[in-house]
């Protein structure tokens, strides 16, 4: 440790790492709790934080396929959590929002762990939470980044196109198949 109260660059990001690790833990015993896929809480959280989506912006926020998404918001739709409404302006999307009088079974765990974030920066001097929030804004948008650069994985059925290896003459040649 750099001193008694300042922790070093890595203690910090191994605190982040474990709250991380943490959070994961709390959403999929939250998913189990209330009877719901943990992609489900993520979408629900997508939307409490951007509100209304279009499902192409739920796909590529959930890196979900689009098939996925349709039945994730079905599925919510039917839980009376989320409704779909016309695009204003655009009448080919359909968007996705929280329904007006959704309501998740109250989960005291929950509810004082939300407390608990907001006491925690509450207590933090006004210059402590600028440099926490750029903290985490940075490290947001680092992970946001590296997302983007990872190479996608191909799906089960762009993979059943791919040309047989077999059909593959030594010239590099594609031999037609079938």
């Amino acid at each position: 440790m750099a001193s008694m109260d300042t922790p070093d660059p890595e203690e910090v990001v191994t605190a982040l790492h474990r709250f991380g690790l943490e959070r994961d833990r709390l959403r999929t015993a939250l998913s189990r709790r209330l009877g719901v896929a943990v992609a489900d809480l993520d979408a629900l959280e997508h939307l409490e934080l951007a509100g209304a989506l279009s499902q192409r912006e739920l796909t590529e926020r959930l890196l979900l396929t689009s098939g996925a998404v349709t039945q994730l918001v079905d599925r919510l739709e039917r839980m009376r959590l989320v409704t779909r409404r016309p695009h204003p302006t655009d009448r080919r999307i359909t968007l996705v929002e929280l329904a007006p009088d959704a309501e998740l079974p109250d989960v005291p765990e929950l509810s004082r762990y939300h407390e608990a974030a907001r006491s925690a920066a509450g207590e933090l001097p006004a210059a402590g939470r600028v440099h926490v929030a750029r903290f985490l804004a940075d490290v947001t948008n680092s992970a946001a980044a590296a997302t983007e650069q990872l190479p996608p994985i191909p799906h089960a059925r762009q993979d059943t196109r791919r040309v047989p290896p077999e059909a593959i003459r030594p010239s590099g040649s594609v031999e037609p198949t079938g």
